[in-house]
């Protein structure tokens, strides 16, 4: 069940570009979590709360231009968002865990600021240089952007929601509170932007040749009924660090923390206790 969240239950860093919203509850080992594009931290309410009970400090940032965090209005990278974030708490190193985009928010910041990292969990992607190679995600990028372009809200969204599904089901199948949830979110997010509006995020150059230097553990977690690029992604990750390994979630697709809290929860507590 997503939270009625408020600007006023978050906390809000005063970065160089406007605020930044992000949530900071419990106490012990920091993990962070990066929710994927267009949503924002709510994603993460069936991991949040199990977290905090196991002992950990959860920070879960609102990407720039996403959720209660302020748009961009220059260039910016999310490793400085996030790095500097962290550094204002004087936090971490932390365990950084991201699902689709947020996996390459996590993967920018452990290149760029890899002091404040300890391990990193991706789930649905590897690094902001994102390859779709599959047509099924080719097909939904293609039908988001014409969507945005045409100023076509609803129809965004509902597009949007397919990504719950992924290319194996449709989005009837899924669970429906699971797509109620990200609906509520990408149209919060979606609502705060404008057609044609300048697009101010700069991406790391070439991280998939800088990704052997990442010398802390590194898990993916993949959906069974992912796309076939999704998954390769997060593989190819993986494979390029010296300890890397990954699990998969049967049954589900591009979001299995939100479609299958408790299986995701149990490897991602796995992976934490034996750091």
């Amino acid at each position: 069940m997503m939270t009625a969240t408020t600007a006023s239950d978050l906390c809000f860093f005063a970065s160089p570009d406007g605020d930044l919203a992000y949530r900071d509850t419990g106490a012990g080992d920091l993990v962070v979590l990066v929710h994927p594009g267009y949503v924002d931290h709510r994603v993460f309410d069936d991991q949040i709360p199990a977290l905090v009970a196991a002992g950990y400090r959860v920070i879960a940032p609102d990407v720039r231009g996403h959720g209660f965090s302020a748009n961009a209005s220059k260039p910016f990278r999310w490793a400085d968002d996030l790095g500097g974030l962290l550094r204002h708490l004087d936090a971490g190193p932390a365990v950084l865990a991201g699902v689709c985009m947020g996996a390459a928010v996590a993967t920018d910041t452990v290149l760029e600021y890899p002091e404040l990292a300890r391990a990193v969990v991706v789930s649905g992607g590897g690094t902001s240089a994102f390859e779709y190679s599959d047509a099924w995600t080719r097909e939904r990028v293609a039908e988001s952007a014409r969507m945005l372009g045409e100023g076509d809200a609803a129809g965004w969204i509902e597009a949007f929601a397919k990504n719950v599904a992924g290319p194996h089901r449709a989005v009837a199948d899924c669970d429906p509170d699971a797509v109620r949830r990200m609906r509520e979110m990408a149209a919060h997010t979606i609502a705060k932007h404008t057609v044609g509006e300048t697009n101010w995020h700069v991406p790391l150059d070439d991280p998939w040749s800088r990704m052997p230097k990442i010398d802390v553990p590194v898990l993916a977690v993949h959906g069974a009924l992912d796309a076939a690029d999704a998954l390769e992604m997060a593989e190819r990750l993986v494979r390029s660090v010296p300890n890397g390994r990954s699990v998969t979630i049967e049954d589900t697709g591009h979001f299995p923390n939100l479609e299958k809290p408790e299986a995701f929860n149990e490897i991602l507590l796995d992976f934490l206790r034996a750091l």
